[in-house]
């Protein structure tokens, strides 16, 4: 089983696959117990060779695989690949592209939302996947031999679900379709979290604006001091307990310490800096408090609407076999119902099998009826 561990076969390993047209990707890492991802393993493969590399070797410098995640005329094949190019992103400096994602491809073929890798590879390789080695800890050496042969399948069988799924995509003209989706996973901003945006991760309930302002400050207070130690955010605090300091907002440390999961668990530093969080906030304007829209009942004359443009949702994922969820979701139908045009259902592909009609239905412009014969839904224009 192929591993590098030297420049020189590294060097000699990316030089043989830049050639290509394609080189499939997937990487080992760990991150329980830090803030950044620890890579412990880089697995490449082009159409005839494959070898997984070891960025934990003495000496190992990964610039010949950051060279391939840049070339142009190189497709990078991942499946789900936003943890893969968040670390390379990390390392780097760099988004690889350009990019096919099997994942995306394989929801736009009609294998479903979100599905697995061990499923395509059931699917289309008709294979099963050798599970024994799927909690192993990448960071330990030496691997087994079998562990690379864990390692390896995951890019070798995604070469052959890459060539079936562009087959498929280029077959029924949906190249543009997940180069929408693709143009999505590629951009930078997915991937540089602004401390100040920390807050929107997490679940905080009905919340006053002045407390949710509380939260943002202790959210980008956490994220600052996450990296800073390269240790995970619930190391610093958990979200349940950052959640419970901005509803409570305490102004001194006796209220502080009264909490639950925080007596005596706090040094001095973080007590202040908990503290300056909440009075940062208190003392901003009204104005400058996080915006939250609320979930507002619909209006009774959009139920009907929405019944529609949900039966419509339902007919073209079933005419162009595409799960229902990436076309439109809950979101988008009730924005179309209530006459809103920045959705992403009203754009791109999802605008030409599904939001101009929903646009024409809002409009009075398109009649769904039963065909009495075959009892299928029909649609008619409406002069």
């Amino acid at each position: 089983m192929t591993l590098i561990t030297s420049q020189d076969a590294l060097n000699a390993f990316c030089k043989q696959v830049s050639d290509g047209h394609y080189v499939t990707v997937d990487t080992e890492f760990l991150r329980d117990k830090t803030y950044y991802p620890k890579l412990c393993l880089v697995q490449i493969a082009g159409a005839e060779t494959q070898a997984a590399i070891d960025p934990l070797a003495k000496g190992i410098d990964l610039a010949p695989v950051f060279d391939l995640m840049k070339k142009k005329k190189l497709i990078k094949v991942f499946h789900a690949c936003r943890q893969d190019i968040e670390i390379i992103h990390m390392l780097s400096g760099q988004i690889p592209s350009p990019i096919f994602d099997t994942q995306v491809a394989a929801a736009v073929c009609g294998y479903g939302e979100s599905v697995s890798y061990e499923t395509l590879v059931n699917k289309i390789v008709d294979k099963e996947l050798d599970k024994s080695s799927r909690f192993t800890d990448w960071g330990q050496r030496p691997l087994s031999e079998k562990q690379l042969s864990y390692a390896l399948s995951d890019v070798t069988h995604l070469r052959v679900i890459y060539e079936d799924l562009k087959i498929k995509i280029e077959g029924t003209g949906r190249t543009s379709w997940i180069e929408e989706e693709h143009a999505h996973l590629t951009d930078p901003k997915l991937y540089n979290l602004d401390p100040a945006d920390a807050w929107k991760r997490l679940k905080f309930g009905n919340m006053r604006p002045k407390h949710v302002a509380v939260l943002r400050e202790l959210a980008a207070w956490r994220e600052a001091e996450a990296r800073k130690a390269d240790l995970p955010r619930g190391r610093i605090i958990k979200d349940e307990v950052l959640v419970e300091l901005a509803s409570v907002a305490p102004r001194k440390e006796a209220d502080l310490m009264r909490l639950r999961g925080l007596a005596g668990g706090l040094s001095k530093s973080k007590v202040d800096a908990i503290i300056a969080c909440v009075q940062k906030a208190f003392d901003l304007p009204a104005s400058e408090h996080p915006q939250i829209a609320k979930h507002k009942k619909h209006p009774e004359n959009i139920t009907a609407a929405l019944a529609m443009l949900q039966l419509l949702l339902k007919i073209s994922s079933d005419q162009n076999s595409i799960a229902a969820p990436m076309i439109a979701n809950k979101e988008d139908l009730e924005a179309i119902a209530l006459g809103q045009t920045e959705t992403p259902a009203l754009s791109g592909w999802r605008y030409d099998i599904f939001g101009k009609q929903a646009a024409m239905l809002m409009d009075g412009r398109l009649k769904l009826s039963l065909n009495g014969k075959n009892k299928k839904v029909v649609f008619e224009e409406v002069e």
